[in-house]
């Protein structure tokens, strides 16, 4: 069977993003407790911070079920579909309780938060969806999930570290 249909193909890939994703936490949680009265005083940003922890975590969870030993390759697949279906659902919903200032237009909300939670969670449901059959792509589908929430969490660091300071 092809490396994309077999986790144990997957087990450095998984344990190094587990890693990064964990680091880019902690990098979040620095930002934040320095820049923690700014974020309070612009009502968009603590649900930002809150999307951009979760944007970390995604890939944290996908890694962590990924190296899971001796793991059949259908609850692997269930579990990663359900974790995107889940977390996916909870950004949106986040999303839409979330705290709104003047300069959070529509788009900038879409492009800046939604987009790239639904990305991430998407390519991640779909690793699950094509793993159950091994047809489709199956784990190769978690390099665009993982590059997804780790690059516009970073944007999203970037802005909570630096650029509220503007």
């Amino acid at each position: 069977m092809s490396s994309a249909y077999t986790a144990a193909s997957w087990t450095e890939f998984g344990e190094s993003v587990a890693t990064a994703s964990a680091a880019l936490a902690g990098l979040l949680f620095i930002a934040v407790s320095i820049n923690l009265r700014q974020i309070l005083e612009i009502a968009s940003l603590p649900s930002r911070a809150a999307q951009t922890l979760i944007l970390f975590a995604t890939p944290l969870v996908a890694a962590l079920l990924l190296i899971v030993p001796g793991q059949a390759r259908l609850a692997l697949g269930l579990e990663l579909l359900a974790t995107g279906l889940v977390i996916g659902g909870a950004q949106v919903w986040l999303d839409l309780h979330a705290k709104r200032g003047p300069e959070d237009t529509i788009w900038r909300r879409m492009l800046g938060r939604v987009f790239p939670s639904v990305l991430s969670c998407a390519c991640l449901g779909l690793a699950g969806a094509t793993l159950i059959p091994a047809a489709g792509g199956g784990l190769y589908w978690l390099v665009p999930s993982v590059l997804a929430a780790l690059i516009f969490g970073l944007i999203n660091v970037w802005v909570l570290l630096v650029e509220i300071l503007r």
